[in-house]
């Protein structure tokens, strides 16, 4: 049916373990200190591949913090933040 197919091709595309799917894929990000920069974020939580990529994601407005646009990579963040780019929600938790 084609419900069926959606279904598998949706799970296909995201690599989120089935026991947590929800509509974003959410993960926390741990910081030893009381801030990190939002590029850095993007780098560690793994949704960019490097920092050339993340500025290109943040410039071109892609990125929320705390549901506002962020456009400033240096933007510092702390514990309790939640950080969107695409699918992906990271919420800053310190470790």
């Amino acid at each position: 049916s084609p419900s069926d197919s959606a279904t598998s091709a949706r799970s296909a595309e995201q690599d989120v373990d089935p026991g947590t799917a929800c509509e974003d894929a959410a993960m926390d990000v741990e910081i030893r200190d009381d801030m990190i920069r939002l590029g850095q974020v993007l780098k560690l939580a793994g949704v960019v591949e490097d920092g050339a990529q993340a500025r290109e994601a943040i410039e071109a407005g892609e990125v929320t913090v705390n549901d506002e646009v962020e456009t400033r990579r240096g933007r510092q963040l702390h514990p309790g933040d939640t950080v969107r780019l695409g699918g992906e929600v990271l919420t800053i938790v310190r470790s």
